[in-house]
């Protein structure tokens, strides 16, 4: 059944309104609080959601609600605890100051009919919401901007999803553009590798370099979900970057859940596998995230590093991700330029030329 169109006010056109482009940055997601009920809410949406868990709803929802929910609120809001910060949330506190830089980058170099916000797939703020606030605003165009580098059908068709879930209950819809992917682009892999080897001046170098993306099953592949593809060109790139050669780094796959079979080699065993082959120092970074988040500082910079040192590693070193750094702004702000290429966001319109369309489009009966 076709969804009817919103006559809701955040949409509604208004004559002589100038032109604003909105920039909504979405991440992935992250509950309110490191507490079972807030991660359970979490949880709950981001399980449910068919692009993230693709078996059969009739199958899925019972096991999600009556075994997997009760049993892992609890753990994983443990894990959050570790990690929570008086701010809040890592992930969320990194995109909000991502967003706020890449506001004033933007107004930097010219853009000043842009507002920049920032979204979450799952939790607040939503999409939806942010959409809402944008289009009430006066935002008649709207790029989206992904914070995956890297393109998969879990995760950035699922904030597509969402977008186009709102489009559907609007009457009047924005233009639309979405970044889909950046795990090739320039000033992203300049930005990692000198993130990397500012590390490396500060603390030396390791024995063994592990590029850690989060997985996702291996039949997405065989689906043609070109992500591992794209997991695996930034990691060859960035060693390009970093001049390694091939016995110098490994790429992984962390964050497995379930029985199936995923992306391989998976992160922690990886680790203990470096381990005990006699590689004393161990350094991985996580270019898939460009947030630190509960995957990179709990999953890996605790249990990773645990994993490591148990099985026989004297040092492990986990590189922090780009979060705020200037120069991957710089490297985000070309991004979202590149993509806002021909829509009018650097002049603002003439008060006279507006006020002269506000007077023909009443002449023509179209307001008041």
């Amino acid at each position: 059944m076709p969804v009817k169109p919103s006559n809701a006010p955040p949409s509604a056109h208004q004559h002589g309104q100038p032109a604003l482009t909105g920039v909504l940055l979405c991440n992935l997601g992250t509950p309110e609080a490191p507490t079972p009920a807030a991660v359970r809410r979490y949880l709950a949406e981001f399980l449910s959601d068919p692009r993230v868990v693709e078996i059969p709803r009739a199958a899925w929802l019972p096991l999600l609600y009556g075994v997997i929910l009760p049993l892992r609120s609890a753990r994983s809001a443990a894990k959050y605890a570790t990690i929570w910060t008086p701010e809040g949330s890592p992930l969320k506190v990194w995109t909000e100051r991502q967003a706020k830089r890449l506001q004033g980058w933007l107004g930097e170099h010219g853009h000043h009919r842009v507002k920049v916000a920032y979204a979450m797939r799952y939790g607040t703020p939503s999409i939806a919401s942010r959409l809402d606030a944008l289009a009430a605003a006066g935002a008649s165009r709207i790029l989206v901007l992904s914070a995956y580098p890297q393109y998969s059908g879990t995760t950035t068709a699922s904030v597509i999803d969402a977008v186009n879930a709102w489009t559907a209950r609007q009457r009047n819809v924005p233009e639309l553009r979405f970044v889909n992917r950046y795990h090739d682009d320039r000033g992203y892999l300049q930005a990692l590798a000198h993130r990397i080897e500012r590390h490396w001046r500060e603390k030396g170098r390791p024995d063994h370099l592990v590029m850690s993306f989060h997985g996702v099953p291996e039949r997405t592949l065989r689906l043609g979900d070109p992500y591992h593809c794209e997991c695996r060109k930034t990691g060859r790139l960035l060693a390009e970057w970093l001049q390694l050669k091939p016995e110098q780094f490994t790429l992984t796959f962390q964050s497995r859940f379930g029985r199936a079979r995923w992306l391989e080699p998976y992160t922690e065993p990886t680790l203990k596998a470096l381990a005990k082959a006699g590689r004393k120092r161990v350094d991985v970074v996580c270019p898939g995230f460009i947030s630190d988040c509960l995957e990179t500082l709990e999953e890996i910079a605790q249990e990773g590093r645990a994993a490591f040192l148990t099985a026989g590693g004297k040092e492990f070193h986990y590189i922090p991700c780009l979060n705020d750094e200037t120069e991957w702004i710089g490297a985000l702000g070309n991004i979202a330029q590149q993509h806002l290429a021909g829509w009018p966001t650097q002049v603002a319109p003439d008060a006279q030329v507006l006020a002269a369309q506000k007077e023909r489009a009443v002449r023509l009966g179209a307001a008041g």
